[in-house]
């Protein structure tokens, strides 16, 4: 089997490190088959895309909407070539599946709007598949209502050109969407167990996402919701897409 590439921007160890370890787990892949490069750290390197399965693009504080002269150094540049990345993804339609910054990165090069109208706090929350995601095959096995883990200030405020949402909630509009047949962005976090959400509550309480002296509150909140069907979507997109 050619490998899976997770790319991730995660600049705090332990969250990167947590991360890594729950893509591991949930797409059911050693890491010979899911190597990952920490684009916050180091440079994308030249990518052969026929020699990988697809690629996987985590989450993390970066926001896509934030004004240029305010992003860091290392998000600008790790969106200069994110960018030229998907220009060829996209246009080979090669298996892809960004998370929650991956929805903001896929939407801004597709031509979507990104904003800060509908934030979501830190932990659980009520996903909503559409009939399109109830019959695209990433989602085979999620019930049509379902509770997930995420958490951002900025989300997908109109689609881009062709783009087809998969799922929605009450607070955020899109929370996952499609564009051609293979590349994909969910707003939510597929990745999160509760362990793993409790950890990022941990590492980003003094991130802007809430007030630090919520972190214990927001952390049993997560605790007292089920959070089962989400990591089903991992290995949906190794299954369909291993090869």
């Amino acid at each position: 089997m050619l490998p899976f590439l997770l790319l991730s921007i995660r600049a705090e160890p332990e969250a990167a490190d947590d991360e890594y370890a729950t893509f591991l787990r949930f797409t059911g892949l050693d890491e010979p088959d899911l190597p990952r490069v920490n684009l916050h750290a180091e440079d994308l390197p030249d990518l052969d895309l026929d020699a990988w399965s697809g690629i996987v693009l985590g989450g993390g504080p970066w926001n896509a909407s934030e004004p240029e002269e305010r992003k860091s150094p290392q998000q600008r540049r790790a969106e200069a070539q994110l960018t030229r990345l998907l220009d060829e993804v996209v246009a080979r339609d090669l298996p892809f599946l960004g998370a929650c910054f991956g929805i903001g990165t896929l939407g801004v090069h597709q031509g979507g709007v990104v904003g800060r109208d509908h934030p979501e706090a830190v932990g659980p929350l009520h996903v909503t598949l559409t009939e399109e995601g109830l019959a695209d095959p990433l989602l085979a096995g999620l019930p049509r209502e379902f509770a997930a883990y995420g958490g951002h200030k900025e989300s997908l405020a109109v689609l881009p050109p062709g783009a087809v949402r998969l799922a929605t909630s009450a607070a955020c509009p899109v929370q996952a969407f499609r564009v051609g047949r293979h590349v994909y962005a969910t707003q939510f976090h597929p990745e999160l167990d509760l362990a793993g959400v409790c950890t990022r509550i941990e590492v980003y309480k003094d991130a802007g996402y809430f007030p630090p002296d919520q972190a214990e509150t927001l952390k049993e909140l997560s605790r007292a919701v089920e959070v089962e069907h989400p990591t089903r979507i991992l290995g949906n997109f190794v299954a369909l897409h291993a090869r």
